[in-house]
């Protein structure tokens, strides 16, 4: 019945609209552009509204398809999306197509590492890969859109959200972004198995004030475009097709109502012609609350006085389409007769959305095959992508004594809250992943373990979130005597701990970051025993490990790592998958250094432990994160030596070439990141001590050598000024590589002047 319906609504579309294969008045194939002007002609101004709405899948009725609207978010049943696509594509007037989306994040059925640890592989592919299948298995159910990638770069591990980005550098964040646009949306978007992206939260969420998500956001404008957009730029130069406002307020303007950043940055300098969608109610948050918070919905900005403010404020800012709240549609009649919106920019917003329909090809298209859309999920190469994901993922933070690898043959005791839980290792924002996907750690070691495994969860991590949450049940000490004793009897043991994934992802702030609970003292009490153990780490954000590292000999950091965590857990320990993933993000030793980062600015005093008189805290004997930016071992040693530039001078719109040597030299194959950083020393503008510029991953045998070489250009050499001008400054610029962002080797060439 399905297929039948298809063919007469493309009927209909081809009277409306034509085809793409259709001659038009020149004897060519209409245009995208010709085919929008031609059906914006024949909207109404209710019609034009309902196309800027978008609802969620409780809130969408046949009733509201009926009457035209645009999208649709959180709907997966792939029937229920097909009912509702036959009634806007045969019972609307003008027969538009709904666009489905959702929050496809790291991995919609097949779950991937969450992409703070995916950024931890310094591996493109690794990106691609969760961004390919994920959009295959999301256009299988008639999802059309992600709202993904989140491209928030952020130095506040308080912050939840932290666990869906890239970590704290730009650049890293940049190389990712580009990766999962190209892979979501492909050459073309229309096809089958490729979706729209939509990168988020459009800007500088990821630095609220204390950490606490939605807060407030407050930086020059400076910081704003060398920190926080470059990220969004390289999205949108990938081919993003859309982008989604944030809920937060930057130096007082919230996101969704900032003409700034939306029109003269995203659409005017950067030429998006895409649209913007705002995050969930956030065009109804700008209102300001009385002193009684009303009951018809969210509120608390205070730049606008009501709906009717909020929705003209949206959309002259550059707001095109609007999530859950229904001001624009509510009250765009209304502002236009009263000239506070134009009837130009409703018209720029819908061609704006009819555009990005057109080209995904659901006026050709609109219905999903439902037979094949479970057939999609989980497949064979999804999983092993997955596993590779995962193992490329972790990072390796502590190894004394060459405890690991584990020997697969000797007794193996696996302990701990996150021992056996799938559920946590899928993380925050699973998709549709469900619990009995995830393989656990007590099952991935079963597996490869020739010796006995035993198991002792020690204490739990409940799956609650506040009000709900009670820290105090966090990991009770009750069940250590029996996990001790579990220990006691095994030759190694494993201890999988951390956070459990509500204490991660959106409104999962927290004030302290030490591992919850009593699990510093169930590893107090491991050590005791005398058994060579393992700490694994399954977390979202940054933790203090001061104390973690005191005590473990090894300690994994493997974040959630998706459906194959387990596998990829003891594909490490037991050394089939040498670990050489590096951290995206600081660890600070306490709490008190936050926020502490990499590629901080200079300071006239810079912390010297030695002298008082400085930028240092009293009460700590350190002024460096405990695990900084880059960094991770591995089961082999490296040298990176003989950084060579091309030329000791270059002009402002030219190029040169660093370049430098790595030997594995050590007795195990194994990956090491060699990472190239800049400094400018004297500019208009203090500029960071060190600005990751290029990478590469490289696998090699022991003793294998390679050189590797790095472009480097204008855009190396060049930074934002606070007029929002790029500029190149002559002078000399320091070059840095190694394998962290402490590398000490350095070189140096000189920016000459604009002649």
């Amino acid at each position: 019945m399905d297929k039948f319906r298809s063919i007469a609504a493309a009927a209909v579309a081809v009277t409306l609209f034509g085809t793409t294969g259709a001659a038009g008045a020149s004897g060519g194939t209409p245009s995208v552009e010709s085919r929008v002007n031609a059906l914006l002609a024949r909207m109404t101004t209710a019609e034009k509204l309902e196309q800027l709405q978008l609802l969620p899948d409780f809130l969408v009725t046949d009733d509201e398809v009926r009457a035209g609207l645009g999208s649709a978010f959180s709907i997966t049943d792939p029937v229920r999306i097909n009912q509702l696509q036959h009634i806007a594509v045969e019972q609307s007037r003008l027969h538009i197509p709904l666009l489905f989306a959702f929050d496809t994040i790291h991995g919609f059925r097949t779950v991937f590492p969450i992409p703070l640890g995916a950024a931890s592989s310094f591996d493109p592919s690794v990106a691609a890969d969760d961004d390919r299948i994920g959009a295959r298995e999301s256009a299988a159910v008639g999802l059309k859109q992600i709202y993904g990638p989140m491209v928030d770069v952020s130095h506040e591990p308080r912050w939840g959200r932290i666990a869906e980005g890239g970590g704290e550098d730009p650049y890293l964040g940049s190389v990712l972004a580009a990766a999962r646009v190209r892979a979501a949306q492909g050459s073309d978007y229309s096809a089958p198995d490729k979706v729209i992206a939509s990168p988020k939260h459009y800007a500088a969420y990821g630095q609220p004030e204390g950490g606490r998500d939605y807060n407030t956001t407050d930086l020059s404008d400076q910081r704003l475009r060398n920190l926080y957009l470059p990220p969004f730029q390289a999205a949108v130069r990938a081919g993003a097709a859309t982008a989604m406002c944030s809920f937060n307020s930057i130096n007082g303007v919230p996101g969704c109502g900032n003409p700034y950043t939306e029109s003269e940055i995203l659409k005017g300098e950067w030429g998006f012609d895409g649209f913007i969608e705002s995050d969930y109610t956030a065009v109804a948050e700008m209102r300001a609350c009385p002193p009684v918070r009303p009951d018809n919905g969210p509120c608390g900005h205070g730049v606008a006085a009501d709906g009717p403010d909020a929705a003209a404020l949206a959309l002259n800012s550059g707001t095109d389409s609007e999530m859950t709240s229904t001001f624009l549609r509510d009250y765009g009649a209304e502002l236009l007769a009263q000239h506070r919106i134009s009837p130009s920019r409703i018209n720029d917003a819908v061609r704006r959305i009819l555009r990005v329909k057109f080209r995904a090809g659901l006026f050709e298209h609109p219905y999903v095959d439902v037979s094949k859309a479970e057939a999609a999920q989980l497949l064979p190469d999804a999983v092993a992508a997955a596993r590779r994901a995962a193992g490329r993922s972790m990072v390796l933070l502590k190894n004394d004594g060459a405890t690991l690898p584990l020997d697969p043959a000797k007794n193996t005791a696996v302990i701990g809250p996150l021992a056996d839980d799938g559920h946590a290792m899928l993380g925050p924002w699973w998709g549709t992943g469900r619990d009995e996907d995830a393989v656990t750690t007590l099952t991935g070691i079963r597996a490869q373990s020739t010796g006995t495994t035993t198991y002792a969860p020690a204490c739990t991590l409940p799956h609650t979130d506040p009000p709900d949450y009670d820290p105090a049940a966090d990991c009770t000490p009750e069940g250590f005597a029996e996990a001790v004793a579990t220990a006691g009897k095994a030759d190694q043991v494993v201890l999988a701990l951390g956070e459990s994934r509500e204490m991660s992802g959106e409104a999962a702030a927290r004030s302290t970051i030490d591992l919850p609970g009593h699990q510093q003292e169930l590893i107090d009490a491991i050590k005791a025993t005398g058994k060579p153990f393992v700490v694994v780490l399954f977390n979202g954000r940054p933790l203090t490990l001061s104390r973690v590292a005191a005590s473990a000999p090894a300690v994994l950091e493997a974040w959630f790592p998706g459906v194959q965590a387990g596998n990829a857990v003891a594909d490490v320990l037991f050394g089939k998958v040498n670990p050489g993933g590096k951290l995206p993000v600081s660890f600070p030793r306490t709490l008190g250094q936050v926020p502490i980062y990499y590629n901080h600015e200079p300071t006239g005093r810079p912390c010297d432990t030695s002298s008082k008189w400085d930028s240092r805290y009293r009460d700590l004997n350190s002024c460096d994160p405990l695990y900084p930016f880059g960094y991770g071992l591995s089961y082999t040693t490296f040298s990176v030596t003989n950084l060579r530039l091309s030329a000791a001078t270059v002009a402002p719109d030219k190029r040169l070439t660093a370049s430098v040597d790595v030997t594995n030299t050590g007795t195990r194959a194994g990956d090491e990141v060699v990472q190239l950083y800049l400094h400018d020393p004297v500019a208009s503008i203090s500029q960071p001590v060190r600005r990751l510029r290029d990478f590469a991953r490289v696998t090699l045998q022991p003793g294998e050598h390679r050189s590797l070489s790095f472009t480097l250009d204008r855009d190396d050499f060049g930074f934002y000024d606070n007029q929002g001008r790029f500029v190149v400054e002559p002078g000399r610029i320091d070059v840095y590589a190694g394998d962290s962002s402490t590398a000490e080797m350095t070189a140096s060439f000189t920016v000459t002047s604009r002649r």
